[in-house]
Order: C-alpha cells, then structure tokens, then sequence
C-alpha cells in the first residue's frame, strides 16, 4: 500500500467492542472500504457485525472474548496474523460504565471499569506492539496504527462517572506514552474522545443524544459520524501524526491539548508553609481556571 493511501482496502484492523454502537460503526466502514476487519465483542455480537460486512461483499470475521483477559488478548491479535498474515491496525474500542457518585460507588463498579476500559486497552496493545517490534527487528517495519478511545469524561471529569473518568483519563495518558514508546518501530498511536449516541450514552445522557425531530436533518450524535476520523488515523496516510487526541462530534473536529507546565514561582531554598499563601495566590492569577467538570 502507498504511503499516502488513505483508503483501508486491504489493511487488516481488528477492532474491539464492536459489536454495537462505535465500534460497529468502525467496523462496517472499514469493511466497506475494502479492510479486513476482524470484529471483538463478548457473545454473539461480533458475529453478527462480521455476518453483516460479509453480506456487503467485505471481509470480517468474528473473535469473541473479553479484551481485558491477558491470556484472549494475545490469541486475538495471533489469531488476526493467522488468519490474514498480518495486523495493520489496532481500533481499541471496548469499554462500559456502572456510574454513580463516588461517596456511593463499590469496589466492584470501579474495579469492573478500570479492568474493561483501561487493561482492555492496554492487553490488546501491548500484544500488538510485541508483534510490530518482531517485524521491525525482522527488517520489516511496519505502518502500523493503534486508534484508542477516550472521552471528554476523561478529559474534563464527569460528575457520577469518576471511574469510567479515571479509566479514560488513563487511556489519555497511555496513549502518549504509547506513542514515545512504539515510534521506533513504526507504530502511531493516537486516540479520540467522540461524542456520539450509543447504547451507553443513552442510558446516561438521553435527552441529549435523541435523534433529530426533522426528516433529513444532520443528525450530530450518529455514532458512523465519529468512523471517517477512525479510518483515517488506522491509514497509512496518517503515518506522520502520534501522540494526538481528536474530539469529535457530528461535524467538528478539534484537538485537545492535554496538560503543559505553566508559569511557576521560584525560591533558592526550600519553602515556608507561611510564605507561601501569597506567591501561590498570585501564581493561581496568572492562569486560566480549569475547565468546568462534566455535570458540575
């Protein structure tokens, strides 16, 4: 494939949590593109998603188990080479929420989701990246992409979501590490942080994600709005930007830009508790106010 191809026909992407919403959405377009998809979700799902790229004349087959187990995450990535001879892509999709107020919230509900969204980032990546490092050692660097999904709960907080924000918030940060870490072997990473109607923004922003009214009307919380954008970071047009998060809603696409140090006081010595009320408060003038958390 040429360098400045931005077409996925022939690319084999595996992309996880495919089975509804986002990931479906990903997963149909990449097929329709000519990609060969192989579709991640528990049960069923990824195989009726890869049933229905199939019946449009693509290529998709299905693996279905849970990206968070270390041990199903190696065989997906092995079993897309076995299938394919190669992994050109990774779209990490898969994630859920069990949201509550954190004075209310079990160990359970934020271990599930730090388990799924975070380990069922990293497990899938990690085991790709072993095998993109394999290849470059073998004289055969790769174009290689991975596409993680964050959130704007990740970004700014959310108010009843502090443990899908701390998973999402640590996908941001994994991806920038990921990024400094994989480009010796000729792996991008970046990820997005989409804003779109799926199963699981319905059950907790409903009244925003509803479908327009007007026959015809752009319809900004589709979730296939947010897959162009995916398809191009998993192109290998795309080879030349890493790091990056996209947010996106229905037409717009911006790029956050994540923490920076930002102006700072200086003493030669070690501060005292009692000197320091005034610098700080005059530091704290000199600085915008963070941005409102979600739902705050």
């Amino acid at each position: 494939m040429a360098e400045q191809d931005t077409k996925a026909g022939g690319r084999v992407v595996i992309v996880t949590g495919a089975g509804q919403g986002l990931g479906r959405e990903h997963a149909l377009a990449f097929g329709a593109q000519g990609a060969r998809v192989v579709v991640n979700d528990i049960g069923e799902a990824a195989s009726a998603v890869a049933a229905e790229i199939r019946a449009a004349g693509g290529t998709g087959v299905a693996s279905s188990g849970d990206v968070a187990d270390w041990g199903y995450a190696e065989s997906l990535v092995l079993g897309a080479v076995a299938e394919f001879g190669t992994l050109d892509a990774l779209v990490n999709n898969a994630g859920v929420n069990r949201d509550r107020m954190l004075v209310n919230m079990s160990e359970d509900e934020w271990d599930s989701v730090l388990r799924i969204d975070l380990k069922g980032h990293f497990a899938p990546m990690r085991h790709a990246a072993a095998y993109w490092r394999q290849r470059a050692k073998d004289g055969r660097p790769p174009a290689a992409r991975i596409v993680n999904t964050s959130s704007g709960a990740g970004l700014m907080g959310s108010v009843g979501q502090g443990n899908y924000a701390a998973a999402k918030a640590g996908i941001a940060a994994l991806t920038a590490v990921a990024a400094a870490e994989f480009a010796r072997y000729g792996v991008t990473v970046n990820a997005i942080a989409p804003s779109a109607r799926t199963p699981m923004t319905e059950a907790v922003f409903a009244e925003r994600m509803r479908p327009p009214v007007s026959p015809g009307a752009f319809d900004t919380m589709h979730p296939g709005n947010v897959s162009p954008l995916v398809l191009w970071l998993a192109s290998a047009d795309s080879g030349d930007v890493t790091g990056r998060m996209f947010e996106i809603e229905g037409g717009v696409i911006s790029v956050a830009d994540g923490w920076q140090h930002g102006p700072s006081i200086k003493k030669d010595g070690r501060w005292e508790v009692a000197e320091l009320a005034r610098p700080l408060r005059e530091l704290l003038a000199r600085v915008p106010a963070p941005a409102p958390v979600y739902g705050a």
